[in-house]
């Protein structure tokens, strides 16, 4: 069986898991109103999918 040689310093530890990065959401702009909004989503802002209103939005 594999086994470690030495242990792993807190250094490098920490090195390894310094890639662990959260990446930021892709965002698309809406065509209707020009707000920021989630990909493949309803736009929160006036409720438009596909040029189509599809919910209310009050």
């Amino acid at each position: 069986m594999a086994v470690p040689k030495r242990k792993k310093s807190k250094a490098k530890t920490a090195m390894r898991r310094a890639q662990w990065k959260l990446k930021m959401p892709g965002l698309s702009i809406c065509p209707e109103c020009g707000q920021p909004k989630a990909p493949h989503r309803v736009c929160s802002n006036c409720g438009y999918y596909k040029n189509k209103e599809v919910i209310e939005v009050v």
